[in-house]
C-alpha cells in the first residue's frame, strides 16, 4: 500500500515552529522543530539542501538529482539564537527561534533569505516555503514556461499536460522543472524544488512581499545554489541532475516530419526531392500511421510492406528514421505487446490491483509503468523491433499522460523503485522515466551506437535521457517567437538539445512566416520541420521559389557552421552550458535584456547573437550588449550596450558575431552522416578582449570518445599580443580535417603583408567567402573579400592542424 506521513490536517497556516534541539552531523545539522523534522546539508562549496518533513520519515528517493555530497570543508559557529554554517563560499544563517534561513557570501553580502513569519509552512498536506523579495529582484528560468523572459510579478504550476495549440500564456504545458534563477543588486542564486508532486512557484504575483514555492504533497526538499556568476549556477544544477550525453551528429541536421507520412513511397519521395533540390536534411521521422491501428512496435503491412528495405534505401540516400513511441499498448489479445505485458505484470494499477484503462490513439490501452525497472527492462525488448531494423532514433509522445480526457486518475498506483506512490506524486516524471527506459533500453540494445532520443514531457534531468521539442505550436509569429523563449528557459534550466516544430504544428503557414521560422529555426539545438494533418504541406519547397532558397540557404549556413555547433554541444556535454543562451546567462544585471522587444535575443553558442524577428516587418529595433559585434553579413561595425535598426526583409535574420570570436566552420554537405569535408575554416574576429575557444571533435556516432577518441584544441586569442596561439591537441582521434584556412575579419587596417608563425614569415593571400549563398535577385549579402590563410600551403609540415602548440602573430 501506498505510505503516508502525519500531515496538518488543518485549514490555517502550520509554521514549522521554533527549534527544540538540532545536532551536528557529517554533512550540516539536523534537528526537529516544533512541527517537523529538518536536515540542512553541504553539497558543495556553494550548494545546500534544505530539508523539512512533517514525520520522522523523510523521502528518499529522487528521479532527478544524482550527484552526492562531497567531502566539503564546513563550520558550524553557534549563537544565542543563529547557528551558521559556513564553507568558503557560503554561509547560511538558520534562525532557532523561529525556524528560518538566510543566505549569504563570503562578502557577507545577503543572497536570500525566508520570510521567518512563514519560512517554511503546511497548509493540508501542501508544504510551502516563502523567500522575502529583495530590491530589484528579478526570476528567470523554471523551464518550459510560457511568458516573458522576466517571471518577477506571475506565478506558475508544474503539472505535466497535454495543451494542442496552447496559447502564448497557457500554463502548465508538457514538462515540469521546478528550477529558477534569482538575479538582484548583482547577485544571483538558484532554487531546486526537488518534489515531483504538482507544485506552485510564485514570484510575487498579487502581493509584494514574498516569492514562494509549494508542492502539494510531500516534503520541502530544495537545493540553494549561489555562484559568481548565471553560467556557473546552471552549471552547479546541472552537477546535481545530470547532463546531456553527446547526440549523434546526425541529429543535430535538418529533420523533417509530418503527421503523417505514407506509404513508404511517400517517405522516399520526400527524402529524394531533398538531395534533388540540394536542401541538406538528415532525418526523415514517422508518425503515427506507420503503425498497424496506431499500435506501437507494429508496421502498418499495406502503407509499410518492408521497413526494413525502405530504412536501407532512405541510409543510401544519406538519411537516418526516428519513428514516434506511445506509451499506450492497446488491449487486445493476440497483440504480443499486450499479451507480454499481461504475463509480465507490467502496467499501471488501481490500488485493488486492477491494470488502469485510458483511451488513446489505439483505442483502450493500459500504459507501461516505468517506475519500475523490471518493466524498463520489458520495454528494452520491445524496443529491438524497432532498434534491429535499424531506426536511428526514437520519439517518445503523449507522454504527460495524455488520454482523451485529459484527466489522469489520481489514486493509481506506480511501483516508484519499491517505494510506492499515487498518480499526484508519479505524474509529473512519468514522460521522464518513459524517456530514460527508451533511451537506456536503445543503448543496451546497442552499446556503443550513440541514441537520438526525443520527449514531449519530462521533469528535472530529463536531460540526462533525450531532447525535448515544445510541443503542439500553432502556425503564427507570436508561437515563433514564443518558442525562442521556451527553448531559451529550458536551456537555463539544463535542458541543452531543445526546439520546435518549425512552421507551427496546428494551422496553416504562410510562405513569410515559414521563411523567417526556418531561418530562426537553423539557430535552434533541435532543428526539424513538423505539421499536422490536412494542413498544407510545409517542405521547405512548398511555398515557392523564393522561400525554397532562403530554407536551403538557412539550413546550408547551419551545416556549414556545423564545427561551431558540434564544439557547443560538446560544451553541453562537459559543463551543462546550453547551446541556445538567454542573454540572461551573461549580462543578467542588463535591464534592457529583460524589455519585452529584446527578451527572444540569444546567443547560439558563446559568440553568435541572434535576433528572432516577426516575419511582419523589415526593420527592427535589436539590442547589441556590453562588447562589440559584427553583423554576419557584411562585417559591419557595432559598438555594444546600445540599441539599433537592423534591416530584416524576410531572407535576412539579424545574426551578429560577438568581438574577439572564433568560429570554425565548413562546406556544405547534403548529410551529416556523408561529411566528406577535409577543409576546417577558422574565422576570427577582431576585438580588444582576450578570447579561448574549445574546438572539439570526435566520429559523432559512438560511445569511443569516453575511451580518448576525440579531437580538442584551445584555441586563444590575444589581441594585446598580436597571437592566436594554437594549444597542443588533447585526445588520439585523427582530425577528418586534413587542411586548415584562417579569415580574418574587421583586421583591415592592421594586417601587414605577411603572417608569421613560431617567427617564420608568411604572405597573406587574398580570397572572397560568404556566409551564405547568394540568393537570386535578393542577396543580401554585397561581394566582399575576406582576408585568409591557408595553413595546407605551408612548406612547414610541422603546423599541419594535427600537430602540436604553434603561434600565429600579425
Amino acid at each position: 500500500m501506498i505510505s503516508s506521513k502525519t500531515i496538518n490536517k488543518s485549514n490555517s497556516n502550520l509554521h514549522c515552529g521554533n527549534i527544540e534541539h538540532y545536532e551536528e552531523t557529517s554533512y550540516g545539522i539536523s534537528g526537529k522543530t516544533e512541527n517537523a523534522y529538518f536536515k540542512i546539508s553541504v553539497i558543495q562549496e556553494g550548494t545546500f539542501k534544505i530539508h523539512l518533513s512533517s514525520s520522522k520519515e523523510f523521502d528518499k528517493h529522487s528521479y532527478a538529482v544524482i550527484s552526492k555530497p562531497l567531502n566539503i570543508d564546513f563550520s558550524c559557529i553557534y549563537h544565542d539564537n543563529i547557528v551558521e554554517i559556513k564553507t568558503d563560499k557560503l554561509t547560511l544563517e538558520l534562525n532557532k527561534s523561529p525556524f528560518a534561513v538566510k543566505f549569504k557570501n563570503k562578502a557577507g553580502e545577503l543572497i536570500n533569505e525566508d520570510d521567518a513569519s512563514f519560512s517554511t509552512s503546511w497548509l493540508g498536506e501542501q508544504v510551502t516555503t516563502y523567500k522575502k523579495l529583495q530590491e530589484g529582484e528579478r526570476f528567470i528560468g523554471l523551464g518550459e514556461k510560457t511568458g516573458p523572459l522576466d517571471r518577477k510579478g506571475n506565478g506558475y504550476q508544474n503539472w505535466n499536460t497535454d495543451h494542442f495549440g496552447y496559447p502564448p500564456d497557457s500554463d502548465p504545458l508538457y514538462c515540469s522543472i521546478p528550477f529558477y534563477i534569482g538575479i538582484h543588486n548583482h547577485l544571483s542564486y538558484g532554487i531546486y524544488l526537488d518534489n515531483s508532486h504538482k507544485s506552485h512557484f510564485n514570484f510575487g504575483a498579487s502581493n509584494r512581499r514574498f516569492s514562494s514555492f509549494s508542492a502539494d504533497q510531500g516534503d520541502m526538499a530544495y537545493y540553494f545554489i549561489y555562484e559568481d556568476n548565471v553560467e556557473d549556477i546552471i552549471s552547479a544544477y546541472t552537477d546535481l541532475t545530470g547532463r546531456m550525453e553527446l547526440p549523434p551528429m546526425w541529429s543535430l541536421g535538418y529533420q523533417q516530419c509530418r503527421y503523417s507520412y505514407k506509404p513508404d513511397k511517400e517517405v522516399l519521395g520526400i527524402a529524394n526531392f531533398f538531395r534533388e533540390k540540394e536542401i541538406p536534411a538528415d532525418v526523415m521521422v514517422l508518425d503515427i500511421h506507420h503503425m498497424q491501428d496506431y499500435k506501437i512496435f507494429t508496421w502498418d503491412g499495406e502503407d509499410f510492406p518492408n521497413p526494413s528495405k525502405m530504412i536501407e534505401k532512405l541510409e543510401e540516400m544519406g538519411f537516418k528514421l526516428v519513428v514516434i513511441c506511445d506509451p499506450g499498448i492497446k488491449i487486445q489479445e493476440g497483440y504480443e505487446a499486450y499479451d507480454s505485458g499481461v504475463k509480465e505484470d507490467v502496467f499501471i494499477k488501481y490500488p485493488d490491483g486492477e491494470y488502469y484503462e485510458g483511451e488513446v490513439w489505439p483505442g483502450w490501452c493500459h500504459f507501461p509503468d516505468f517506475t519500475n525497472p523490471d518493466v524498463r527492462n520489458w520495454w528494452a525488448e520491445k524496443l529491438k523491433a524497432y532498434t534491429d531494423l535499424g531506426i536511428s532514433g526514437l520519439w517518445n509522445d503523449m507522454n504527460e499522460i495524455a488520454t482523451w480526457g485529459q484527466y489522469l486518475p489520481e489514486l493509481m498506483e506506480f511501483d516508484f523503485e519499491g517505494q510506492k506512490a499515487s498518480t499526484r506524486k508519479a505524474r509529473n516524471i512519468y514522460g521522464m522515466q518513459m524517456a530514460r527506459s527508451t533511451y537506456e533500453g536503445a543503448k543496451k540494445n546497442h552499446p556503443n551506437k550513440r541514441v537520438f532520443n526525443l520527449t514531449r514531457a519530462g521533469f528535472a534531468g530529463i536531460q540526462r535521457y533525450a531532447a525535448v521539442w515544445t510541443g503542439d505550436n500553432v502556425a503564427n509569429d507570436e508561437h515563433m517567437l514564443l518558442g525562442v523563449r521556451l527553448v531559451n528557459s529550458l536551456g537555463l534550466t539544463g535542458v541543452a538539445f531543445s526546439g520546435y516544430d518549425i512552421g507551427g504544428f496546428a494551422g496553416d503557414a504562410n510562405s513569410k512566416l515559414f521563411a523567417r521560422w526556418i531561418s530562426i529555426g537553423a539557430f535552434a539545438p533541435f532543428f526539424r520541420g513538423h505539421s499536422m494533418i490536412n494542413s498544407r504541406d510545409s517542405e521547405p519547397w512548398a511555398f515557392g521559389e523564393e522561400v525554397e532558397e532562403i530554407s536551403r540557404n538557412y539550413i546550408n549556413l547551419r551545416y556549414k557552421l556545423m564545427p561551431y555547433i558540434y564544439s557547443a554541444f560538446y560544451e553541453a556535454h562537459e559543463s551543462g552550458i546550453p547551446v541556445a543562451r538567454s542573454l540572461a546567462i551573461y549580462y543578467p544585471h542588463d535591464d534592457k535584456i529583460y524589455n519585452s522587444l529584446y527578451e527572444n535575443q540569444y546567443l547560439f553558442g558563446a559568440n553568435i547573437l541572434v535576433a528572432p524577428v516577426s516575419s511582419e516587418v523589415n526593420l527592427a529595433k535589436v539590442y547589441l550588449p556590453e562588447g562589440n559585434w559584427y553583423d554576419l553579413y557584411d562585417d559591419k561595425f557595432y559598438h555594444g550596450t546600445q540599441e539599433i535598426i537592423a534591416e530584416c526583409p524576410i531572407e535576412k535574420l539579424p545574426v551578429f558575431i560577438k568581438a574577439s570570436s572564433i568560429i570554425p566552420m565548413q562546406d556544405r554537405v547534403q548529410s551529416l552522416s556523408n561529411n566528406q569535408n577535409s577543409v576546417l575554416y577558422l574565422h576570427i574576429y577582431k576585438g580588444s578582449e582576450n578570447n579561448t575557444y574549445q574546438y572539439y571533435e570526435d566520429d559523432g556516432d559512438t560511445f569511443n570518445h569516453v575511451e580518448g577518441a576525440f579531437y580538442k584544441r584551445v584555441i586563444e586569442y590575444k589581441p594585446q599580443e598580436k597571437q592566436i596561439i594554437f594549444h597542443a591537441k588533447e585526445g588520439n582521434y585523427k582530425s577528418q580535417y586534413k587542411e586548415v584556412q584562417i579569415y580574418f575579419h574587421g583586421f583591415e587596417n592592421e594586417l601587414k603583408q605577411e603572417i608569421s608563425i613560431d617567427q617564420q614569415s608568411i604572405p597573406i593571400e587574398k580570397s572572397p567567402f560568404r556566409f551564405i549563398d547568394p540568393i537570386s535577385n535578393f542577396d543580401p549579402l554585397p561581394d566582399q573579400e575576406r582576408t585568409d590563410f591557408k595553413i595546407e600551403n605551408l612548406p612547414l609540415s610541422k603546423f599541419k592542424w594535427e600537430e602540436e602548440q604553434f603561434i600565429i602573430n600579425w
